[in-house]
């Protein structure tokens, strides 16, 4: 059915539509106001206090982006960013963005076998790593004439260039310099994450400057902002940067509004801690399984955590007994919800009681449609649009949106209509008050603490083991990760093959949330006449086998 029929609903923000400079490149964009906080805190390394403001930020990240440039990164090339939060991720993204490269970023803790898929499959010409990541790239960088470039200033080993060389080899001094003369276009690819989408393998998402510009305005611009963030607030960045949610909602917000981010490598609930209170960290933009820590740890009451006014939890729903406990956690911060995906370039709803001038909303509730763009609730079956309070699949339509996936047309049809509208995969329903709320999925993904499984990728490396004739990966629910991927396993004819040989198998070649938890061995794996793989009933069956 034409999706554009008479009767379609569409769904606005709550918030009236705002100007938007997106034909500015991302850099301009973010940096658009920083005479404004020069020489205030911009980046706070959690790891060793060190401290660098906005006016460093931007200086070091053109020294960045003459440095590459002098390495022979062009505009359009893709660089890889294997690295967890750090100065040098931002620089080296900001950097990119310069000289109108393509910044692809990688879980630093993947396994080499994914790094190595992701610098194929992105045609990463340069990585920027740790040195004990070195090993993971060295032999493709080799044989594919790809630089490496490490963080650490004190490694000694052969075959890769220092950051510190990369910055002081610019020949950079003062803010006017040397920068090569290129012509962004506001749909040239800026960001290039890896997302499953609604299902399958890993995609490269094409995200433009325009979009994700779009996406930081969207949230921060205007007299009301959705997300009423500021120069004096203390932004933790405790979310992996290589992960959408950090990227937009926590860097580009954080810079364009002239924001101190505190960069947390890993979470650790002390050292979490310690850093709120030891830099009174206003904003608290975090996940799930973070929350759960919070809510459950005792020591939470040892430390100060007054100075936090906002909780923001995304990547992933969070229930309302979870919400109403870190409330209490949390005296004077405001708790709500944001919704989004990497293909949306980030939010799709927003919860407005964070907005400069606050709505009330409802417990459970993942916030309404972000201003500038339409949503539409539609039926999975016949595609009909659906008034409020019918769940259907959540559709998105704006600037803010992917290009498409890199190299995947196919890929890009199905989840882009003719329309421009993009089909989350997920089910939901706007009720009266505008606000959403997520009922189940359609797309196949496992979610584990926010990162995505695609059990397709399992399924694929299970297949290659001679033993195993058939299988097929769902997710099984967990109190700590959300969602862990297990596994039913078709054996060969006269294999033997155990549990365990199967379980050390897939964890040799993947990063730890996508390792199986269970096996279940069977006959047969159900399948349509077309032969999909029927995941319902082996949810179905999972259920039987978990309560017996």
């Amino acid at each position: 059915m034409d999706p554009n029929q008479v009767g379609d609903i569409i769904f606005k923000s709550k918030l009236p539509d705002i100007n938007i400079p997106n034909h500015l490149p991302l850099h301009t964009y973010c940096f658009q106001n920083i005479s404004q906080f020069n020489n205030r805190p911009c980046l706070i390394n959690g790891s060793n206090d060190q401290i660098y403001t906005h006016a460093d930020v931007e200086l070091t990240s053109r020294k960045v982006a003459i440095g590459l440039n002098k390495l022979g990164i062009q505009q359009k090339d893709t660089i890889m960013i294997l690295l967890p939060n750090s100065p040098e991720f931002v620089f080296t993204f900001l950097g990119a963005s310069y000289i109108g490269a393509i910044s692809t970023m990688a879980n630093p803790l993947f396994t080499q076998v994914e790094v190595v898929k992701q610098a194929k499959a992105s045609n990463a010409k340069l990585i920027i790593t740790q040195e004990c990541n070195f090993n993971k790239v060295k032999d493709y960088a080799f044989e594919n004439d790809v630089k490496v470039i490490c963080i650490d200033d004190n490694s000694s080993s052969e075959g890769y260039l220092h950051f510190s060389d990369l910055i002081s080899n610019s020949g950079f001094t003062s803010e006017h310099d040397h920068l090569p003369e290129v012509e962004i276009h506001p749909d040239d690819v800026v960001a290039l994450p890896y997302s499953s989408g609604t299902t399958g393998l890993p995609k490269g998402v094409m995200l433009t400057h325009k979009g994700l510009v779009t996406s930081v305005a969207q949230q921060v611009d205007g007299e009301n902002p959705t997300l009423f963030f500021h120069s004096e607030d203390v932004i933790l960045c405790i979310s992996p940067l290589f992960h959408i949610y950090a990227l937009d909602s926590v860097l580009l917000c954080g810079l364009r509004v002239g924001a101190a981010i505190l960069l947390m490598k890993k979470f650790d609930i002390v050292t979490c801690l310690e850093l709120v209170q030891k830099y009174k960290v206003t904003i608290g933009p975090f996940v799930p399984p973070i929350i759960l820590a919070i809510a459950k740890s005792p020591i939470v009451d040892n430390y100060d955590l007054s100075s936090v006014r906002i909780v923001i939890c995304g990547a992933a729903p969070l229930g309302k007994k979870l919400e109403e406990v870190v409330g209490i956690k949390f005296p004077n911060a405001k708790l709500g919800q944001g919704y989004g995906m990497t293909e949306a370039g980030a939010p799709i709803t927003m919860c407005l009681a964070f907005a400069k001038e606050p709505f009330e909303i409802k417990s459970g509730a993942c916030g309404t449609v972000i201003r500038n763009a339409e949503m539409k609730i539609v039926d999975p079956d016949t595609g009909i649009s659906l008034p409020r309070n019918k769940p259907g699949e959540i559709c998105i339509r704006g600037d803010q949106i992917m290009k498409g996936y890199l190299n995947d047309p196919e890929a890009t049809t199905r989840t882009i209509d003719k329309e421009g509208w993009l089909h989350s995969g997920d089910i939901g329903y706007i009720d009266d008050d505008d606000e959403l709320f997520i009922v189940d999925r359609l797309k196949e993904l496992i979610k584990y603490k926010g990162f995505q499984v695609a059990p397709a990728e399992l399924e694929a490396l299970l297949l290659t083991l001679s033993s195993i004739s058939d299988a097929a990966v769902v997710p099984m629910k967990d109190e700590q990760a959300g969602e862990v991927p297990v596994a039913f396993v078709v054996r060969s004819n006269g294999s033997t093959i155990t549990e365990d040989e199967i379980k050390d198998f897939i964890s040799k070649q993947v990063i730890f949330y996508k390792r199986i938890k269970r096996i279940f061995f069977v006959d047969v794996i159900p399948k349509s006449p077309s032969g999909k793989i029927l995941r319902k009933d082996l949810r179905a069956k999972l259920a039987a086998e978990l309560q017996s």
